[in-house]
């Protein structure tokens, strides 16, 4: 095993580890009970609520891929392959270590596919990086514009305005900017179906707040959710609802349930990649013994960016 072998499993495992202490430290400081009443609050449906707006999302975010993947002149998708290919790699990235796995299985696919891994994977890492900066200036912008006492948000808000700078003029050097605005556009619809997954769980956990206070405590457990310091995205989010819900005067008991419940919603949310991989799996076998006939599901043909 090479020492760059070694040094990426040492990251994953120290962001594992972190992620299980706030996990922890957050479990001492409120105790069981909130996360208990969180899974037992969750209902038949809140979760098919939960798998609705997960498909639009995933819609979104396959449109988004697909837009950055022909900009950077990768292999086309049609938008039905794009569309079960990202809801695997969302499943693959919620159960398994590092939260990264689904997407790097997706960028490589699609490159193989298209005759170039590299410009497959480039794909997917603008995608997920223009993706984030909406993302945070989607939070910035609830923060500001919604009327509160807290005045930690302000700062807050900034910080998120600055990194999504970063991650724009990062991204604009590569994108072209025709593809900006689809971006944007899906992004944003994304961002919006989380949060209202979010405000979902907290009602489902019996919070009775306004959605005006619920919103910007539901974007900032969503970027406290893009931090790698996570096991299956539990860790930072749990540690940001309950510092958040005790500061909005909410409790901290309430912030753990209400994310109690979201982890289980956006696992339903996601599930439908299962099925994807039980599907694959399924035909292995049937591929391993015979020359793959047909379309391949990412055609060749690239196109001008």
């Amino acid at each position: 095993m090479t020492r760059l072998r070694v040094a990426a499993r040492l990251r994953v495992a120290a962001r594992l580890g972190l992620g299980a202490a706030l996990l922890c430290v957050v479990g001492w400081r409120v105790g069981a009970g909130p996360f208990v009443a969180g899974l037992r609050s969750v209902n038949a449906a809140a979760l098919a609520a939960a798998v609705g707006v997960g498909a639009v999302t995933t819609a979104c975010c396959a449109i988004r891929w697909r837009a950055v993947a022909r900009s950077l002149g990768a292999a086309d998708i049609a938008l039905p392959d794009a569309f079960v290919a990202y809801y695997r790699s969302q499943f693959v990235n919620t159960v398994l270590p590092g939260g990264v796995v689904g997407d790097l299985h997706r960028g490589v696919s699609h490159g193989r596919g298209g005759g170039d891994v590299g410009r497959g994977v480039r794909a997917v890492v603008w995608e997920r990086s223009a993706g984030q900066a909406v993302q945070l200036l989607v939070a910035a912008a609830v923060l500001l514009a919604l009327p509160s006492k807290l005045t930690w948000w302000i700062p807050a808000a900034l910080g998120a305005v600055v990194v999504a700078a970063l991650l724009v003029a990062w991204t604009r050097a590569t994108l072209p900017r025709r593809v900006w605005p689809l971006i944007v556009t899906s992004s944003a619809v994304t961002v919006a179906g989380h949060a209202a997954t979010f405000v979902l769980a907290a009602r489902t956990a019996g919070v009775v707040a306004s959605t005006a206070t619920l919103l910007p405590l539901a974007v900032l457990a969503l970027v406290a959710m893009a931090v790698p310091l996570n096991v299956g995205g539990w860790g930072p989010r749990e540690g940001v609802t309950a510092w958040s819900f005790g500061a909005a005067g909410l409790g901290a008991g309430q912030g753990v349930a209400s994310a109690t419940v979201y982890g289980v919603l956006a696992f339903a949310a996601v599930s439908p990649g299962a099925a994807v991989l039980l599907v694959d799996w399924l035909r292995r076998p049937a591929r391993a013994r015979r020359p793959i006939e047909g379309r391949a599901p990412w055609r060749t043909a690239r196109t001008s960016s």
